[in-house]
């Protein structure tokens, strides 16, 4: 039996994957590689006379993104990034809290009911984002109900409602990003082997010990993936804080965005979008190490 030489096919083979691949990769590098390269020289450069970046290379708009000027050091900038970390951290904890039951009521009903009942999850994201902070600021303003029942247990005065405030920007972050977190939760839930659970219960086993070791562990995938598409988006949220916040709780977008547009500090603008995507390099390892960790040493794909 003559066997046929496989270099041509395995030749053929590779073009065509190149082929199929080419598409992606070179979308990759034209609107996200080399923006983030363009992007970190801008933030190396100084800062013209007009804001646009010029030369020469210089360490400045790090300066001045830390707080130092030309009448000394001022914490603003940093309690803004530290303002941003906190509003992320704990708006993505509770949607952690709301999302877990609410993915594990939709697995528990008939199967014919679950897409109707997912559909109401998402339903209110299919609406412009502005829109719904709209609304969330009427909802809020003074004189609304929730307003009236925030005075009468002594929360705010008479005269302000709970808009704007950093309660309205986690509030509306979470509301906001919500069905990021069901969604895959949910498709964690289906998967969900409940012997696992039974074990655990039969070795006396209580509710929050066998949470713990039956059901987050195979719930951990979609976990992982519901925080890392909440809590990135969130971390640069720039509509949320403009309008719920009223100007009180800036984020480091809002920060960037005001840089590139009203402020004419390009340098400065690309800076903070720098410290942006560190700060996010460095919350996905970390969450890979607690998610490797909870998963009893096995890694968690991000």
């Amino acid at each position: 039996m003559k066997l046929r030489p496989l270099g041509p096919r395995l030749g053929r083979e590779t073009w065509h994957l190149i082929g199929i691949i080419s598409p992606g990769v070179a979308w990759i590098v034209l609107f996200m590689v080399l923006p983030s390269i363009y992007l970190i020289g801008i933030a190396f450069m100084t800062n013209g006379e007009y804001g646009l970046p010029q030369m020469p290379l210089t360490l400045h708009s790090f300066k001045q993104l830390a707080g130092f000027g030309f009448l000394g050091w001022s914490p603003g900038n940093l309690y803004t990034l530290v303002r941003s970390i906190w509003q992320t951290v704990l708006s993505t904890l509770l949607v952690m809290v709301i999302a877990y039951p609410v993915a594990f009521y939709i697995t528990t009903k008939p199967v014919h009911l679950r897409p109707l009942m997912l559909l109401m999850v998402v339903v209110p994201s299919w609406t412009n984002q502005v829109i719904r902070a709209v609304g969330w600021m009427n909802i809020l303003a003074p004189g609304a109900p929730i307003a009236n029942l925030a005075t009468q247990m002594g929360l705010v005065s008479s005269q302000m409602g709970l808009f704007p405030s950093q309660f309205a920007v986690v509030l509306g972050l979470v509301y906001n990003f919500l069905p990021f977190m069901v969604l895959p939760l949910y498709a964690s839930f289906e998967r969900l082997d409940h012997s696992q659970v039974e074990a655990a219960r039969d070795l006396r086993a209580g509710p929050v010990r066998a949470f713990i070791h039956a059901v987050l562990p195979q719930t951990l995938p979609g976990l992982v993936a519901g925080t890392v598409l909440v809590s990135i988006p969130a971390f640069g949220m720039y509509v949320i804080p403009k309008l719920l916040g009223g100007g009180k709780s800036m984020m480091i977008g809002n920060f960037v965005a005001e840089q590139f547009a009203s402020a004419s500090n390009w340098p400065l603008g690309a800076a903070g979008a720098l410290i942006m995507i560190l700060a996010t390099l460095a919350g996905l390892q970390a969450l890979r190490r607690v998610s490797r960790r909870l998963g009893g040493g096995v890694d968690v794909v991000l």
